[in-house]
């Protein structure tokens, strides 16, 4: 059988490919497979708990079998922010309050000259045909595949815009009350024409297509 891998983030890097096709003798469990990922590629910081599967765009459990011409997405583990040695990424969901000047200083590198911070609120007055009013409102996720599609909008704006050095993507859930900031996304880089503009806009825009 075949499967086809893709590679994101820090694992891309470290095995220098974003995708390769393997064959297998016959099917294997997803905690199979990261058993082999592991001795295939020492290099990578593969973790056979907390590296995150998708098989077919949908979270994999370990014990899940890979089906035959799966496509299997493979993500670093993420529990609030993921460093690499030359740029920053910052993935979260989280509860708390959004602390700009906390996020702003894992960001920036001696070489950080530039920064676009998007920020989303709970809208309080919506105007279209009619005026409507907007108390609060409750944001749910669910994490597993929220905080593998943001590192796959992280991925993409690396690709997409090389210069920018760091990148955080952070959605609040829970419910939240009007005028609450509920989203940022931050880039930097060491300039303003560096495309950090751009990429902070895409960033939302993407958050909002595929981020359950």
């Amino acid at each position: 059988m075949k499967i086809n891998l893709l590679y994101f983030a820090t694992y891309k890097q470290r095995i220098g490919k974003a995708q390769e096709e393997i064959e297998l003798e016959k099917a294997v469990k997803v905690k199979e497979l990261k058993k082999l990922l592991i001795e295939k590629y020492p290099e990578a910081g593969f973790q056979q708990q907390s590296t995150l599967i998708s098989v077919n765009k949908e979270f994999a459990f370990d014990d899940d079998i890979i089906p035959d011409e799966a496509q299997v997405a493979i993500f670093p583990p993420v529990s609030g922010g993921e460093m690499t040695e030359e740029k920053s990424t910052i993935i979260k969901l989280t509860q708390d309050k959004l602390e700009l000047e906390e996020i702003m200083s894992e960001l920036i590198l001696p070489t950080t000259g530039a920064a676009c911070v998007f920020l989303g609120f709970v809208r309080q007055i919506t105007q279209l045909k009619e005026v409507r009013h907007t108390s609060r409102l409750e944001y749910e996720a669910y994490p597993e595949m929220a905080n593998e599609k943001m590192l796959q909008i992280a991925d993409e704006i690396r690709q997409k815009w090389p210069l920018v050095e760091g990148i955080a993507i952070i959605q609040r859930i829970g419910v939240l009350p009007a005028k609450t900031p509920t989203v940022a996304i931050i880039c930097t880089a060491a300039h303003r024409d560096a495309g950090i503009f751009e990429a902070a806009r895409y960033g939302i825009d993407r958050l909002k297509q595929i981020v359950p």
